[in-house]
């Protein structure tokens, strides 16, 4: 996966799951829809989606910064040379 596409997907986890543990988005949303038995559930299912998200969203910022680091430290030398393979 490319690493915009991790960024992404980790940003807008942690963003819907921080809006339904922090807001009363999906308490409304259930409670509307007649599902608020659920209601009882929603820690066990939105804390640990929140803490996945946010562990997908530093996975990505670590492995931009490390190839950013990365790039740095090449050289022109080709691969066989810096290798003694002649």
């Amino acid at each position: 996966m490319k690493d915009r596409t991790i960024m992404w997907t980790g940003v807008a986890g942690t963003v819907i799951a921080a809006l339904c543990c922090f807001t009363p988005v999906l308490v409304v949303l259930l409670g509307v829809t007649g599902l608020s038995a659920w209601l009882g559930w929603l820690d066990y299912v939105l804390l640990p989606a929140l803490a996945v998200f946010m562990a997908i969203t530093i996975y990505a910022l670590w492995r931009k910064f490390r190839r950013e680091d990365d790039s740095c430290c090449e050289t022109d030398t080709p691969k066989a040379a810096r290798q003694g393979v002649e």
